[in-house]
């Protein structure tokens, strides 16, 4: 499953998904992983939630390598449940026209490997091509 977190910048997605991330820790039989454009709010993440930091990696360019670089890490740590995605749109080269081959990628990846996804997009949802896709859930 994809969950999406919609809403201009400043609506507070950022702290929602630090915030459901830390729930999902406290329930989740597996491994949480959170992936941020930078450090920068790291300080309130559960320590038991793996942040990663795509600063950290600025060779991952294109939608191609970050979904390649998604796939590395399932495929090193099948006990991961949950990858939180914070601002799908500042990551490698996503944009809003191809923001749903992004989440197309991801469903594929949660339908194999039994993971749930949580993106946030720093669009209204009015503005996100085929997001009527019965493969994602808009959470707000």
């Amino acid at each position: 499953m994809v969950n999406l977190i919609t809403g201009p910048k400043g609506s507070g997605k950022t702290q929602q998904i630090i915030e459901l991330a830390n729930e999902k820790v406290k329930t989740s039989n597996g491994n949480v992983v959170l992936i941020k454009k930078s450090h920068r709010d790291t300080y309130s993440v559960d320590f038991n939630v793996r942040a990663i930091c795509m600063d950290d990696y600025k060779d991952i360019e294109t939608l191609e390598e970050l979904v390649g670089f998604l796939y590395g890490m399932v495929a090193g740590n099948h006990d991961i449940d949950t990858i939180f995605i914070d601002g799908a749109l500042k990551q490698a080269d996503i944009t809003l026209n191809s923001l749903p081959d992004f989440l197309q990628k991801l469903d594929k990846i949660s339908a194999t490997n039994n993971i749930e996804f949580f993106v946030s997009v720093s669009a209204s949802k009015e503005d996100i091509p085929n997001i009527d896709d019965p493969a994602y859930k808009v959470l707000c």
